[in-house]
């Protein structure tokens, strides 16, 4: 058995022999000149044992030893006690046992943590970089049990058998049982930062948003695109460049010579594929006409005319290529990241434009149809649709972000503070 002990300035390892045994076993390595490792995490030389007796176990049967020095607010256990790359420093304040070291099967929650770093491990306390006590906590009461690491070998056996031994039992279904059974991991402690930089970053663009509709004839038509495309690069984050005034080549409308043709907007991922963004400015009733065709509003020339551009863009940037995909690259590679490329992939279309708050019901399924007919090549929203989206982000954000990072019961570590 071991226990561990704080005693003045020190952290006091006692190991307790069993029933069947007793501690000489550890007299007889170190005279050999042999280091003993306990609980096979536990290394100690001649000179970590204290000269000391348990007083509540006065027998042959325990030893102790040194396991760490006081160092400020911190415990600090040397690397090689515990076979790790750094020393270790814990929190002097912080409630110690052997689980604070030992997970199931004798598994040394320290060095495995250590092989997965490459920095000092410092659990607790105010230090730079400490593991707060509340995820450490969270972190031992997630370490596999026998029972999960018997379910999983089991199914690593059934796996590679199955295809040859009719009478396998389903053993993978019994370990995915057993973890969807499981409580699990808490969500990172920074969760609650994320919800916060997360939602404040699309209420920021709602309420600038709303602002700017108030007062959009203030603004010319350039001002309110650089605007309004900064905003798309916050609210669409696989977005990484704006290129603005792309000239691309077209080679249908002359069949005498080349054109050059510019556009206005355009917005390349990180994958470096280009997608066109057309950013009219809001005006009144520039959606659908004012009467009805056949029963059926119909797209005015603002919105059918924007969609045109749109589609005309796209077809000469398909047909310009590879050799377009260079040309853009060479001219603009400054406003790109290092070793960035350019790709022409069935560049996608992004139309806003026009209000629809009052739109009667029937005006509303005919503009959800035409902005269906061309949702394979456009995405066309209004500015009071942009806005709804980012109310229902926001909503998604404060609710599941919330959910991700509710608190934890009151945890085992916490609970010693």
């Amino acid at each position: 058995m071991i226990k561990i002990v704080k005693q003045e300035n020190q952290l006091l390892l006692r190991y307790t022999a069993d029933r069947f045994n007793d501690a000489r076993w550890i007299d007889e390595d170190f005279q050999k000149g042999s280091s003993v490792t306990l609980r096979r995490t536990f290394t100690f030389e001649g000179a970590d044992l204290v000269a000391e007796s348990d007083p509540d176990d006065p027998s042959d049967d325990v030893r102790t030893f040194v396991l760490a020095i006081a160092d400020g607010d911190y415990y600090k256990i040397r690397r090689n006690l515990l076979g790790l790359t750094h020393d270790l420093r814990l929190w002097r304040q912080m409630p110690l046992d052997h689980r604070t070291f030992i997970a199931n099967r004798d598994i040394s929650v320290f060095r495995k943590i250590d092989h997965l770093i490459d920095e000092p491990i410092v659990v607790g306390g105010n230090a730079v970089g400490s593991i707060p006590l509340a995820d450490f906590d969270e972190l031992l009461e997630n370490f596999p049990t026998s029972t999960e690491l018997t379910h999983y070998a089991h199914a690593r056996v059934t796996g590679v058998l199955k295809d040859y031994l009719g009478t396998m039992s389903d053993a993978q279904k019994k370990l995915d049982t057993y973890l969807n059974r499981k409580r699990t991991v808490r969500a990172a402690s920074r969760i609650e930062f994320l919800e916060e930089y997360e939602s404040g970053k699309f209420e920021y663009v709602h309420d600038e948003l709303q602002t700017m509709l108030k007062d959009a004839e203030t603004y010319s038509e350039k001002d309110w695109q650089k605007l309004i495309v900064g905003f798309l690069l916050l609210i669409f984050p696989k977005y990484v460049a704006v290129l603005e005034n792309l000239q691309i080549k077209d080679f249908y409308s002359d069949p005498e010579k080349v054109k050059d043709r510019f556009i206005d907007l355009t917005l390349v991922d990180a994958n470096g594929t280009i997608d066109i963004v057309e950013i009219k400015k809001p005006f009144a009733n520039c959606l659908l006409s004012r009467s009805k065709y056949r029963d059926t509003y119909t797209p005015r020339t603002d919105l059918s005319g924007s969609v045109m551009q749109v589609e005309k863009y796209i077809f000469h940037l398909n047909k310009w290529g590879r050799e377009g995909e260079r040309a853009i690259l060479e001219k603009r590679k400054g406003e790109l990241p290092a070793g960035f490329g350019i790709k022409i992939t069935n560049p996608k279309g992004m139309i806003i434009l026009g209000r629809d708050l009052d739109f009667a019901t029937d005006q509303e399924f005919d503009f959800e149809i035409i902005k269906r007919k061309y949702a394979n090549i456009v995405d066309i929203m209004t500015y009071d649709d942009l806005l709804r989206r980012l109310e229902r982000i926001i909503w998604m954000i404060k609710t599941n972000y919330s959910k991700l990072g509710a608190a934890p019961a009151r945890s085992r570590a916490s609970a010693g503070k």
